[in-house]
């Protein structure tokens, strides 16, 4: 192994989230570029992609439960100095999502037509929506070994390569992306076609990158061997921690598709607009993601290593980091709202429903913050649970019901939809911060204490 495993314990929380935050920077890049490009060439077409979008999304969760549980699980490993277990782990992460890709991928090729039918969306933004669901949706096998890898070089420390590999990926999509919406050079303009074809030469680019930097970095070979002898009890590990922490986003997912539903009865100018303010919203919490990714690394090594007051600080001070950053980041959006909205479209309606939203966010992004600091720190102490129930009791019970009772029933539009998407961050973080205090690692420690006890009487 050429892996220096001393280096583990040196990791600052700047060494692992600046390659975090410019990977992530690039990849979100990557998809506001294609909205921005596709939003030039057409806004049917943008509207198509953005629903389709969200779709695909549902089904990358599931890739995400395995990565999810690798993160954590091999950190702890990491973190308590079992090297060869974390390994081993890493074997079994990329068959459980070899077979998930694949089995994915067929399902959304077959089905994704009647799948898409359920936004209720219909004519051009339908035709577009499928085109995209048809070529990218066969890509999401390559997505799936993607996610795996980049969990297990990240979990290792290595987050400048898996940043190295989604320059070059984003740089393969972009100019996939200007060939097929510009007609430079004379070719043909082809649209959404173009750009899901350049996602899936971008996708399979990732994936032999990232398998050349696994063996080249930790000297781990995967070969045809892994994808058949996962190890039960690695499978189970994963489950354990990736089913809730998938649930999670399962449901927020799930119910981002009503609450899209409920804009799409408000008009196709409230689509698009809600469209192009997910991709800008995505801006101001950036940085929060990026550092949260990078705090749950060091605190799931500090709890592997029993450095339980280490790993209570860091999620504090992570938190308040997050919160200015994306207070400040949304205001400055605000105040250059109307020049931003007009890169996108200069149809003067989507503008004028999307600029009070605009100041919406700056409310909202603070909340959001701080649900996704504290819910990754809390799986990452394996408090898994936690996190699933609040989020389906408040992502269901404050932010679906208030969005229908707000943004319809009260006819106030996509702001209304949004006031009820910001309280339901506000709320989940709120109680992610109440838990976190309560040092959860100390109720697991004192269970299996109990179960030793009764097990020896």
């Amino acid at each position: 192994m050429n892996t220096d495993t001393s280096k583990f314990q040196d990791q600052t929380l700047f060494n692992i989230t600046w390659p975090l935050l410019i990977e992530l920077t690039l990849h979100m890049g990557m998809g506001i570029m294609a909205t921005l490009m596709l939003s030039h060439y057409s806004d049917d077409a943008a509207s198509g992609v953005g629903v389709a979008n969200q779709l695909l999304n549902i089904f990358i969760l599931v890739f995400t439960v395995t990565s999810i549980g690798a993160t954590v699980l091999i950190s702890q490993n990491i973190g308590a100095k079992q090297y060869k277990k974390a390994r081993q782990l890493s074997r079994s992460v990329f068959g459980l999502n070899f077979w998930f890709g694949l089995i994915i991928a067929v399902i959304v090729f077959l089905f994704g037509e009647h799948l898409l039918r359920l936004f209720d969306i219909h004519g051009k933004v339908f035709d577009y929506g499928f085109i995209f669901v048809r070529i990218v949706g066969a890509s999401l096998f390559l997505e799936s070994l993607s996610l795996a890898l980049s969990a297990v070089l990240r979990s290792h420390g290595y987050t400048k390569e898996s940043m190295i590999v989604t320059v070059i990926m984003d740089l393969i999509s972009i100019g996939g992306n200007i060939l097929a919406t510009t007609g430079i050079m004379g070719l043909p303009i082809t649209g959404v076609i173009g750009v899901s074809w350049a996602m899936f030469a971008a996708r399979i680019f990732a994936v032999a990158a990232l398998i050349y930097f696994v063996y080249k970095r930790l000297s781990l070979k995967l070969t045809i061997k892994d994808i058949f002898h996962a190890k039960k009890e690695d499978v189970k590990s994963l489950l354990a921690i990736g089913i809730p922490s998938a649930g999670e986003n399962l449901s927020y997912q799930l119910s981002q598709l009503v609450i899209t539903g409920f804009v799409v009865t408000i008009g196709t100018s409230a689509l698009a607009s809600r469209i192009y303010l997910l991709n800008l919203s995505m801006i101001c919490y950036l940085f929060t993601l990026a550092i949260a990714q990078g705090t749950q690394l060091l605190v799931a090594r500090y709890i592997g290593g029993k450095q339980y007051e280490r790993a209570l600080r860091r999620g504090i001070k992570t938190l308040k980091i997050a919160m200015c950053a994306s207070f400040i980041a949304s205001l400055l959006l605000a105040l250059v709202g109307s020049p931003v909205l007009k890169l996108f479209t200069d149809n003067q309606e989507i503008i004028a429903i999307g600029l009070p939203v605009l100041w919406a966010i700056v409310v909202v992004e603070p909340g959001r913050a701080m649900n996704i600091v504290l819910m990754s720190s809390l799986k990452s102490a394996g408090d898994v649970r936690f996190p699933v129930i609040i989020g389906i009791i408040s992502m269901w019970g404050v932010a679906v019901v208030l969005s229908y009772l707000l943004g319809v029933h009260f006819e106030l539009g996509l702001l209304g939809i949004w006031i009820a998407q910001g309280a339901d961050e506000w709320f989940r973080g709120s109680f992610a911060l109440r838990r976190w205090m309560t040092k959860p690692w100390e109720r697991k420690t004192l269970k299996i204490r109990t179960e030793v006890v009764e097990a020896s009487s």
